[in-house]
């Protein structure tokens, strides 16, 4: 369980990103106030639960505590919701769907002796609060992250987060993953997880290894990107920078990490502005139909099981298991396909006798799917891919305007970062970030050429006057 130390940090964090509004420009100040939580802040089970709140955890005190400072601040500018009506069909359907997902699952659901509740109004309250505080940095990046130097805030922001946590990772490299447990109390997960190939995968106070190395992708691809296109810098600095977290990335034996790093570095580096956007919304749309070809059967799991065993079998059984839960969760879901099952785990199965889950929900879009059904995963993955589309869109239009060569290597970790959430659910304030500056910066170039397009218009008008 944690400690009073876990409970303390999460408390004084909004004091921790008062201090840091005080003290940085609002750009940095939101981006490194919701990252250093992210980071540094414990997990759950260390929160705060509140009644009809859901949990308050790491995940939205420091976006509601960003929310209220800048509000205060700075006052209120603009609308929180997307200038499109797409984005904000998505984002209303995304917060206010378990309205129906409520009302359509007001029976109690048995497994043998073992029964779950239906769903009432005060679920419908939570499961809403919980919906808007999870899509809050999202809304926050939209409106103040939405220019060019910005985004190369968010890539210097998690380059230096990866070199700060690179230190950490190689202690735990040495010592085993020790940190949350010295700190906070309490070890996040499963400890067996963390051993691989002779040694251990890094843990720090994220929820699994594979989070940690995730992170240290989006680190080595930012580097990277930085190297190539950042002008304010030493080349030669970055360049270490860049080596040095490449090295990390190695060393902290995950293979999905790593075949992310293979795959977006030599993007980032060889490929344009276009191209490179252009291949994060084909990797955000095979992302999206995953799971409707799964539920025809379209997905070779066979193939994909043995090229993965050829390179670690251990691997290879892992995700062997998580194929046989998803189209076990999958099943379930079709019971309840549009709304779903909502909360209380009625998504999953259950032992009849014993009450215990008998089921695995790894990826978030099994989650989503079996919580709030197609309408809302339809809802989450369509407010993260649309960014995307968006500022393809947008860069396009604008060839002849600079255009800030950063949001294409941002476009890229948005998408593998979708991509990532098949097998894991690695949706985290940092994703919602990403996709919020990137739809605030492609709504941004789409006023400036609705002004321009204007412009001509009346200097074409004046000259036939």
């Amino acid at each position: 369980m944690p400690n009073p130390i876990a409970f303390f940090a999460l408390a004084i964090w909004p004091f921790v990103s008062a201090v840091l509004f005080m003290r940085l420009p609002r750009d940095r100040a939101l981006i490194w106030s919701l990252m250093l939580g992210y980071l540094f802040l414990p997990e759950p089970p260390a929160a705060f639960d509140l009644p009809l709140f859901p949990p308050m955890n790491k995940h939205n005190i420091p976006a509601l505590a960003a929310f209220a400072l800048i509000l205060w601040r700075y006052g209120h500018h603009g609308t929180l919701l997307p200038v499109s009506w797409v984005g904000r069909i998505l984002i209303l359907t995304f917060v206010f769907s378990p309205i129906a997902t409520v009302l359509t699952n007001d029976d109690p659901v048995f497994f043998g002796q073992v029964g779950l509740p239906g769903l009432a109004i005060k679920d419908a309250v939570a499961l809403i609060v919980q919906q808007a505080l999870l899509v809050l940095p999202f809304l926050l990046a939209r409106q103040h992250l939405a220019n060019g130097g910005a985004q190369r805030e968010l890539l210097v922001a998690l380059m230096f987060g990866g070199l700060v946590y690179s230190v950490l990772m190689l202690i735990e490299m040495r010592l085993s993953p020790q940190l949350n447990l010295w700190v906070y109390g309490y070890y996040q997960h499963l400890f067996g997880q963390s051993i691989r190939s002779g040694g251990y995968r890094p843990v720090v106070f994220l929820y699994h290894g594979l989070w940690v190395a995730f992170f240290m992708m989006t680190a080595v691809v930012s580097a990277w990107a930085l190297w190539r296109m950042d002008q304010q810098w030493s080349r030669v600095k970055l360049l270490g920078a860049a080596l040095y977290l490449t090295l990390i990335i190695v060393m902290a034996k995950s293979l999905g990490a790593l075949l992310f790093v293979i795959l977006l570095v030599p993007a980032v580096l060889f490929l344009g502005r276009i191209t490179q956007i252009r291949v994060a919304i084909v990797i955000g749309l095979l992302a999206v139909s995953y799971p409707m070809l799964k539920g025809v059967d379209l997905i070779p799991e066979d193939r994909i099981l043995n090229a993965i065993a050829s390179i670690e079998p251990e691997r290879a059984r892992s995700l062997e298991f998580r194929f046989d839960n998803e189209q076990t969760l999958l099943d379930r879901a079709y019971l309840k396909p549009v709304f779903g099952w909502g909360s209380w785990g009625r998504n999953h199965i259950l032992d009849p006798v014993s009450g215990n889950i008998l089921t695995v929900t790894d990826g978030r879009w099994i989650i989503v799917i079996g919580v709030y059904g197609w309408v809302g995963f339809l809802a989450e993955f369509g407010l993260l891919v649309w960014p995307l589309i968006l500022l393809w869109r947008e860069a396009v239009a604008q060839r002849q305007v600079a255009v800030s060569p950063f949001i294409a290597p941002m476009s890229l970790i948005l998408a593998i970062n979708i991509f990532d959430m098949l097998p894991n659910a690695t949706l985290t304030p940092l994703t919602w970030l990403i996709a919020g500056a990137l739809t605030g910066y492609a709504e941004q170039l789409r006023a400036e050429r609705l002004k321009q397009r204007v412009f001509v218009s009346k200097l074409n008008w004046q000259s036939v006057m």
